[in-house]
């Protein structure tokens, strides 16, 4: 192919020279011709792609072709039910609610319901009449020690950073969340003026970069945050360990999207990648946690502080439970992260292999936080993939309390999944620094489509309640959930999450069988 490329581009150029001075419009084709060879001839003689090198400028369709091809598979190959991470079904459910259009199907699913995996709920011959519920139920966050408690709603954003997302987006969730009665959390990015000036309630996530409440050596800084924490808007606390797309590795802001804004804000120089380390610095085991939550609590005066996890080794979370039983001290919260959730950044390995997917760690962290006795002090927040109403009660039936979404709510902004948030380049202006780009999410219209996704959302949530003869998520519990376990075989979330006792793992003689190791590895004194 190399040879004939030469030989083909030799003569054409030579011919088309010659005949554009006998035919002057020649030399249009002759020119455009010239340049192919050229970019041919570089093809040839480059050493970085053999395709390029050994198909000269033919080789090129390959990375052109390559360039469209998630457009092309999810415009025209995928079917409904196919994609990922998220499917069309989902999408387009997201999509008609945010903008308040029909959001019933014809015709039955689309879904295997015989296929492993398949799950849905138990109904009740006495279903309630959801018009008669309350429309945003509201859960108390806060335990005895708290004294400016949060009645938050069933299902709120989760955190994501200025700065990953685009000014426009940040605005346009939090008016969202100010017109819809729910909270908005800031992600580890820092708390800005786009989460305080538009109304919204915040959850201020606080990561191991501490950022916007750090020195200049990026330790924490008690200062700055007695001073931010106090603000009327922030609500609650939130101290992150980890998170399910990359747990165990610290957060990435690429430099592309660190703007002067951006940089101060985080506290942070421009220029480069803005890295968060991948554990702590302000304490080191979980008794100085708890001191640490103690701390905050009081610098904040008394709203709730809580931790966002993905759970990893089980025995360090138990540790965790131990120190704050030691010392009376608990958290108001615990946001459990699944292994499915996502991110703008993460390196594939973690996003897929790292981190205990989230039904299995909301089942833990129920069970042992019953185990020790403290449930009644901590309310549960999950976070990975959820979505819809049916994601909502299938969580509350698991141990949650209440839920976050953050890419249902990137795709009531206008997210299309065109997977470049780690690029700089998404197309709808969300996931992107660069002001063109952001200048197109329209604000008071995307405003409007959040706060309509999370009221349709909820509404959702409670007809299923309804259809279960539960009137509040507070009385939802595993037994609400089947799940097919194989092809002739299906349980309850109960059958396949056995509940633990209340006070068990208080006494050594009663600890489960499974439980036993973690527990004897789990220590107060270190993680």
């Amino acid at each position: 192919m190399r040879k004939q490329f030469v030989w083909v581009s030799v003569i054409s150029v030579i011919t088309l020279a010659v005949l554009s001075f006998f035919w002057l419009p020649a030399i249009y084709i002759f020119l455009a011709i010239l340049v192919l060879a050229i970019l041919g001839f570089y093809d040839f003689f480059q050493t970085s792609h053999t395709i390029r090198r050994n198909y000269p400028l033919l080789g090129r369709l390959r990375y052109i072709l390559e360039s469209f091809r998630p457009e092309m598979q999810q415009y025209f190959v995928e079917r409904d039910t196919d994609g990922t991470p998220f499917n069309r079904l989902q999408r387009s459910l997201i999509y008609a609610r945010s903008k308040k259009q029909t959001d019933t199907v014809p015709f039955g699913t689309q879904l295997n319901i015989y296929g492993t995996g398949y799950e849905w709920i138990n109904h009740s011959i006495n279903a309630l009449d959801h018009h008669t519920l309350e429309d945003n139920p509201r859960v108390k966050i806060g335990g005895s020690a708290c004294n400016q408690p949060y009645f938050a709603s069933i299902f709120n954003i989760s955190a994501m950073s200025y700065g990953s997302l685009s000014s426009n987006a940040i605005i346009a969730l939090n008016q969202g969340a100010a017109k819809g009665g729910f909270y908005h959390n800031t992600g580890e990015g820092g708390l800005s003026h786009y989460h305080l000036e538009n109304g919204g309630d915040v959850v201020w996530n606080i990561g191991t970069g501490y950022f916007s409440t750090r020195n200049p050596d990026g330790t924490f800084s008690e200062k700055a945050f007695k001073e931010k924490s106090n603000l009327p808007h922030v609500k609650m606390i939130e101290i992150k360990f980890s998170q399910g797309a990359k747990p165990g590795h610290g957060g990435i802001l690429p430099k592309e999207k660190v703007t002067d804004e951006i940089a101060k804000i985080r506290m942070v120089d421009k220029g480069q990648d803005v890295i968060s380390p991948p554990h702590h610095t302000a304490f080191t085991n979980p008794n100085e946690f708890v001191d640490f939550v103690a701390k905050l609590r009081e610098l904040s005066g008394g709203k709730p502080i809580g931790f966002k996890i993905c759970i990893g080794k089980k025995s360090e979370f138990l540790g965790i439970c131990k120190a704050m039983v030691e010392k009376n001290t608990f958290v108001d919260f615990i946001t459990v992260d699944g292994g499915e959730g996502g991110t703008g950044a993460a390196p594939l390995e973690f996003s897929d292999h790292v981190g205990m997917p989230l039904r299995d760690a909301i089942a833990f962290v129920y069970d042992a936080l019953v185990g020790f006795g403290i449930k009644k002090e901590i309310k549960i927040i999950c976070s990975g993939k959820i979505a819809s109403g049916f994601d909502i009660v299938k969580s509350l039936a698991i141990g949650a309390d209440l839920c976050n979404s953050a890419r249902g709510m990137m795709f009531a902004l206008g997210c299309i999944q065109a997977l470049k948030c780690n690029t700089n380049t998404c197309p709808t202006g969300v996931a992107t620094q660069k002001p063109h780009l952001v200048a197109g999410l329209d604000i008071p219209s995307k405003t409007l489509r959040v706060a309509a996704y999370h009221a349709a959302t909820v509404k959702s949530a409670i007809e299923l309640m309804a259809a279960g003869g539960i009137s509040h998520p507070d009385a939802v519990d595993r037994s609400l959930v089947y799940r097919r376990v194989d092809a002739t075989r299906i349980e309850t979330f109960e059958e396949t999450y056995p509940e633990m006792k209340e006070g068990t793992l208080l006494v050594p003689s009663e600890i489960p069988h499974l439980w036993e190791k973690d527990m004897a590895r789990a220590n107060a004194h270190r993680f």
